[in-house]
């Protein structure tokens, strides 16, 4: 790694412009921009950097810039840049898939309606993109019916016109058959332009408008067209049924939320078009290597929009830190006024929400079938055993995580994985009596000895003793190939200390520190350090994130139980009975407390005195202005 100081520049300008480091190879491998280079690119070079920064910094090898006039300048400069180079430390967002869209080659003398997942080229109009392949064939169907413009190949058509024969879809009403001059090119260029305002704009203006010509030619006494149309009418309303009208028409929007986890954030964009959900994409971003301070929301945003026009109203999340910055180069590419904002309130937020909720389950959908990958795990066993030097792969793994609060309601958990794979079956929950004083390193000795103990026990039962009785070893009995803690070197000693004291020297240990993700082992002076794309790196993350959650899962529910027992402890009269009578009835102290003293009085045992007295202690506290979260036991 290269000393910051043996490149750091000097003479740097003052104005706006785009930065770039570059590694000893003379690959950029960071881009940003800044309104002052000099305030900015100085900034790097400070003694306290956040640990991806300080990475990158000693990874580069020299560091230049390009002055612009202007901010906006910059934001375009540093989009294209970072399209170009792919710099490793800046955010990357890859589809989760690959989405199709709708479109019409408006520019052709004949214009065609397809399905595209190609990318975009002039002269074609794109609708979309649509989440579900089958939703988009459905859409194509009724709009063949309803604008019958043609959707054969060039060839195809072509070869129609030679021998003056049209295709099936002409014989059946779904195309106008413009090859054999059934309809003109005029027409038909004008059936393609309806067709596009159909998909681009509201339609029930367009039904309306049909409703007015069914009138006239029924007038006209031309009943077979009046029936066409009737048809035309019938399809657009189904097919407006279908696309989930639930906001305004007059609202049109594109819609972004994300989602994060401790190594992976998705981002979600619906595409909303006069009240109606028309399109949705996801995008995946690997975290291992974006700088602290990098905005992944601007990121995203240059992403969608390098290949994608905006719409006029742009909801996030969470606001760009350049807002009007962005909003500038967003409303010079897209020849419109561009607005972002982030709702607070209202059926804008609900939205919001809802696009959040969608990037979750991207998420869990794209970890999920990375997880589920036989051949990724693996590679990523092989790769534990290769840079831990373990005599085995590690084919059953087991994590330890120890949470508390400032030492009180202390908990461990042990989850589980085989192959790679999550087993639930065996995952353990250890409560700890922290009145002994327990720290994380003798919480950890106290809980893996607890483990191995049972292990050791349960090892000792007789195979002949145990065919005898036609049963199953307990699950405690199987020992692990690699036991993982949640922590550094000294959490490590403690689980190996554990070990040794037991006499156990067949299990191998490891432990992950979350602050530069270190893989220490016992007795060692320096970490592991996996490659940052690592699969097995992954796993191992993987297993201490499924421990850190099911450790603070159980934590919540031991501090609730503690909080909601010590609440009606404290009201007098109400013995151990009384308190499992009202909690069988209400299910929680946050039901009995909204409950009425009559309603309370109804409980056998529990007169309208008592019930009285309930009502006043429970309700204590909200005329106190404090509250109390009957999920996690907190005080607010």
């Amino acid at each position: 790694m290269a000393d910051p100081k043996s490149y750091r520049p000097k003479l740097i300008p003052t104005e706006p412009g785009v930065y770039r480091f570059f590694d000893e190879k003379g690959v950029v491998i960071y881009v940003g921009k800044a309104k002052n280079l000099r305030n900015r690119v100085n900034s790097y070079f400070r003694s306290n950097l956040q640990e991806k920064t300080f990475r990158m910094v000693n990874s580069a090898v020299r560091v230049d810039w390009t002055v612009v006039n202007s901010e906006v300048e910059a934001l375009r400069l540093e989009f294209t840049w970072i399209k170009t180079e792919k710099p490793k430390y800046n955010a990357q967002f890859k589809d989760d898939k690959s989405y199709p869209y709708l479109a019409i080659s408006l520019s052709d003398e004949f214009p065609r309606l397809f399905i595209s997942r190609a990318k975009k080229r002039p002269g074609v109009k794109y609708f979309g993109p649509y989440a579900h392949a089958w939703a988009l064939r459905s859409t194509f169907d009724v709009i063949q019916k309803l604008y019958p413009i043609r959707s054969c190949s060039d060839s195809n058509f072509s070869r129609a016109v030679r021998s003056k024969r049209q295709c099936l879809l002409g014989d059946i009403g779904k195309c106008s058959a413009p090859c054999v001059q059934r309809i003109s090119q005029v027409e038909h260029k004008d059936l393609a332009d309806k067709l596009a305002k159909f998909v681009d704009t509201s339609s029930s203006d367009i039904a309306d408008s049909l409703a007015k010509d069914m009138a006239s030619a029924a007038l006209r006494e031309e009943f077979e067209q009046a029936a066409r149309i009737r048809d035309q009418i019938a399809v657009i309303e189904k097919s407006a049924e279908s696309s989930g009208t639930f906001l305004s028409e007059n609202f049109s929007a594109d819609v972004i939320a994300s989602h994060s986890d401790v190594t992976h954030a998705a981002m979600t964009m619906f595409i909303v078009r006069h009240g109606k959900v028309v399109g949705s994409r996801s995008w995946i971003l690997d975290r291992s290597d974006v700088l602290e301070d990098e905005n992944v929301v601007e990121a995203m945003i240059s992403k969608i929009y390098s290949d994608q026009e905006p719409a006029s109203e742009i909801l996030v999340d969470d606001l760009p830190a350049n807002t009007s910055v962005v909003e500038e180069w967003l409303s010079e590419k897209s020849d419109h006024r561009v607005r972002i904002s982030k709702p607070m309130r209202g059926e804008k937020f609900d939205l919001i929400a809802t696009v959040k909720r969608n990037a979750n389950q991207a998420l869990i959908q794209h970890l999920s079938k990375r997880a589920g990958d036989a051949a990724v795990s693996g590679r990523a066993l092989d790769e534990i055993a290769n840079l831990l030097e373990l005599p085995e792969l590690p084919l059953r793994i087991e994590c330890f995580d120890i949470s508390n609060i400032q030492g009180k309601h202390m908990v461990a958990s042990m989850v589980v994985f085989e192959d790679g794979q999550i087993k639930k079956n065996d995952y353990r929950r250890f409560a700890i009596d922290d009145e002994l004083g327990f720290d994380d390193t003798r919480a950890m000795h106290h809980v893996l000895t607890r483990r191995l103990k049972r292990y050791l026990a349960d090892r000792e039962i007789d195979n002949l003793e145990l065919a005898d009785s036609g049963g199953a070893r307990a699950k405690f009995a199987y020992p692990p190939q690699l036991i993982v803690v949640d922590g550094g070197a000294p959490q490590v000693a403690a689980a190996a200390k554990a070990l040794a004291d037991l006499g156990i020297s067949d299990i191998s240990i490891c432990g992950l520190a979350k602050r530069l993700e270190e893989v220490w082992l016992p007795e060692s002076k320096e970490p592991v350090i996996f490659p940052r794309h690592s699969e097995g790196l992954y796993l191992l993350q993987r297993i201490r994130d499924e421990a850190h959650r099911f450790a603070i899962a159980f934590h919540k529910s031991k501090r609730s139980k503690v909080m909601l027992e010590s609440l009606l402890d404290d009201i007098p009269k109400l013995g151990e009975s009384r308190r499992l009578a009202l909690l069988e009835k209400f299910g929680s102290v946050a039901a009995i407390g909204k409950a009425s003293v009559d309603e309370l009085s109804e409980i056998p045992g529990i007169g309208p005195r008592i019930a009285a007295m309930i009502f006043a202690n429970l309700n204590q506290e909200k005329s106190a202005n404090t509250s109390i979260n009957m999920e996690t036991g907190e005080i607010t």
